[in-house]
């Protein structure tokens, strides 16, 4: 299996990502000569953990029987830069926000298996980001 996407030029500092069908638009900021039309792409990497973390861990909770009682799931995930150029996240840390429905008590044991097993398995960015010695750390935290 192959992923291509296509990145084309849009004027000054701007690009346009096709992802699949999907236009992303991205530029820099303002101070270095862009338009802020869109995000910056280094974010980019961090919201690809974020999804792929996420995806497993609901498709694992879903095999646990445990999604029926999650109101919301949210990954948030923070990257620190290196100082020098070029500049790369040198460390990532992502918490999972679980929020239960409401009178309902999630299995604390359950989730922490879906997370690890992402990050230790599953997780293709996770695994890619290991191997390029960024430090990744995480954190669950249940509403």
């Amino acid at each position: 299996m192959s992923n291509s996407v296509k990145t084309k030029w849009t004027g000054n500092m701007s690009f346009e990502w096709d992802l699949d069908g999907h236009k992303v638009v991205i530029d820099a900021d303002e101070k270095v000569g862009g338009e802020n039309k869109g995000p910056k792409p280094k974010p980019f990497m961090l919201a690809a953990l974020g999804g792929c973390t996420g995806m497993d861990v609901i498709s694992m909770l879903k095999k646990m029987r445990v999604t029926e009682d999650i109101l919301d799931l949210n990954v948030e995930v923070d990257g620190v830069l290196t100082d020098e150029h070029p500049k790369y996240y040198k460390s990532m840390h992502v918490r999972y926000i679980f929020t239960a429905k409401k009178g309902v008590e999630l299995p604390k044991a359950k989730l922490e298996k879906a997370v690890n097993l992402s990050e230790e398995r599953y997780c293709g960015v996770s695994a890619l980001y290991k191997k390029a010695d960024v430090k990744i750390t995480s954190e669950i935290v249940i509403n």
